[in-house]
């Protein structure tokens, strides 16, 4: 890996820079969320709609696994009850009718949404916070729906493992040229391949929601609601170039653009069922952001109830909670991760930081010290061309691990190490009683409210992104506000 010089590093370049430091022992790195004590057990928060009682097909390892990495299943009756009445509504008009179609709602902030073949189709409750009323909920589920009737995630593979001998071809041939273009052509295939998927579903999936009475340009606005969300500063400011034509994707805006021309086909703008206040009355009280079995962010501070620890990260980083790891960044050459790993009882820090997890690390730069009551102790490492800054803290029968990666180390990224692990620190049990999770709240606007003074209302947000992130939950433009009685969601304890 090249120098970065004053050029930022890309996403992929910071991310895959604190594993460079990384190596096999001393504790299992990505594998495990970074959780105190087990999940909810798999239990049957998914809606089942068999009229003419098709077969089920068994489920198998992959819904465990995704059930896992989504942090489990979210339990919610009134938001059960609206999503089984949704897709009631799309399987009596839909063509899929061999298979029991089985909606779970996942424990996960991400906004996403994808079907096994097994006709099992998830979704994430930050899906539901980010939807404004039944149509776009119903949106989502018909264009998974046409994913599974079409047998798209089958096809899929087939097409993989085709590309996959196309590029073992390119192996056995001494022409580099020819190696290069027998690569580019089996990714090619792949992403083209995608990209129909993708299209076709939408096309299905909004014919579907007219068909079953819902506004068919409920699509169109939900896919301008996601590109709106992931264009909030999210982990990284980095900035980097797209992804181009080789996108497994389509751009929002040609998936956005084919579904208001299909959905002009049936019914013009505001017809069709949307039931606004309804899903929305079912938010209220929905669980927002990280839920606090698994720790969550508050702007800057990163806090784990569980666990019972916490700590800040300076001014201009931007953290993120992941399954396995809480990360950052400054959004130009330093990242930032902490984790969690097992520690046999009487291992040293000094011992523990030498086992060899550390790659890369200059042995005589290790230092124990006391963080109050705390043991910890530091270390450097250097690895191509990356500098990386390592802090252990003991906790009982558990290391709390920081590893900052900077291609640019300067006395800034040293301050930073510094200020972070010294902000570390145990919560005490009134403190963690009182620490709360975000939900969104439901309310009506009043007389002389507005946006701006809604957004205010608003707790575990940055300040500058309060009102950026109301209008975006709320579907609201720049310059369009809330009228008096309209409903409106906000992010509070």
């Amino acid at each position: 890996m090249t120098s970065l010089g004053r050029r930022p590093a890309s996403r992929a370049a910071l991310a895959g820079a604190l594993a460079l430091a990384l190596a096999g022992c001393g504790g299992s790195i990505g594998e495990n969320a970074l959780v105190a004590s087990p999940g909810p057990s798999d239990l049957a928060a998914q809606s089942r709609v068999a009229p003419s009682r098709p077969p089920v097909v068994a489920r198998g390892e992959e819904h465990v696994k995704l059930i896992g990495a989504y942090g489990g299943i979210y339990e919610n009756p009134a938001i059960e009850a609206l999503v089984e009445g949704i897709v009631a509504r799309l399987m009596a008009v839909s063509d899929l009718t061999d298979r029991t179609v089985r909606v779970t709602i996942l424990n996960s902030p991400a906004v996403n949404a994808f079907a096994l073949p097994s006709g099992d189709i998830y979704v994430t409750r930050g899906l539901l916070a980010l939807a404004n009323d039944e149509s776009e909920l119903a949106a989502v589920i018909a264009h998974e729906v046409a994913h599974v009737a079409a047998d798209h995630a089958r096809l899929r593979q087939r097409q993989a493992e085709a590309a996959a001998l196309a590029e073992r071809v390119s192996k056995v041939v001494a022409d580099p040229d020819f190696a290069a273009d027998s690569r580019d052509t089996a990714e090619l295939s792949r992403a083209v391949f995608s990209q129909q998927q993708e299209l076709e579903a939408d096309r299905v999936g909004v014919e579907t929601l007219a068909a079953a009475g819902f506004d068919p340009f409920a699509a169109a606005r939900f896919l301008e609601a996601m590109a709106r969300f992931a264009a909030l500063p999210a982990l990284s400011a980095a900035s980097e170039a797209g992804p181009g034509f080789l996108s497994t994707h389509p751009a929002t805006p040609e998936r956005t653009e084919q579904a208001k021309r299909i959905a002009r086909r049936f019914f013009g703008p505001d017809v069709g069922r949307k039931a606004r206040a309804p899903y929305l009355r079912s938010l209220d009280g929905l669980l927002y952001g990280d839920d606090p079995r698994e720790g969550y962010v508050r702007g800057r501070e990163f806090a784990h109830v569980d666990l019972g620890v916490a700590f800040t990260v300076p001014e201009g980083y931007v953290l993120k909670n992941t399954s396995s790891a809480v990360l950052a960044t400054d959004g130009a050459t330093t990242a930032v991760r902490f984790d969690v790993a097992p520690v046999p009882q009487g291992t040293t820090l000094r011992d523990y930081l030498g086992s060899g997890w550390v790659k890369g690390l200059i042995k005589d730069s290790v230092r124990e010290e006391m963080l109050g009551s705390v043991p910890v102790a530091t270390a450097s490492a250097l690895v191509e061309d990356w500098s990386f800054r390592i802090g252990v803290a003991r906790g009982e029968g558990r290391i709390f691990r920081f590893i900052f990666a900077s291609s640019h180390p300067a006395s800034a990224y040293e301050a930073a190490f510094r200020d972070t692990l010294a902000s570390f620190r145990l919560l005490s049990p009134s403190q963690r009683a009182a620490m709360r999770p975000l939900r969104i709240r439901v309310l009506p606007v009043r007389e002389n409210e507005s946006a701006a003074t809604l957004a205010a209302r608003m707790t575990g947000v940055e300040p500058p992104m309060a009102l950026p992130l109301l209008r975006v939950l709320n579907g609201l433009g720049e310059g369009e506000d809330l009228a008096p009685g309209d409903l409106v969601k906000i992010v509070t304890e």
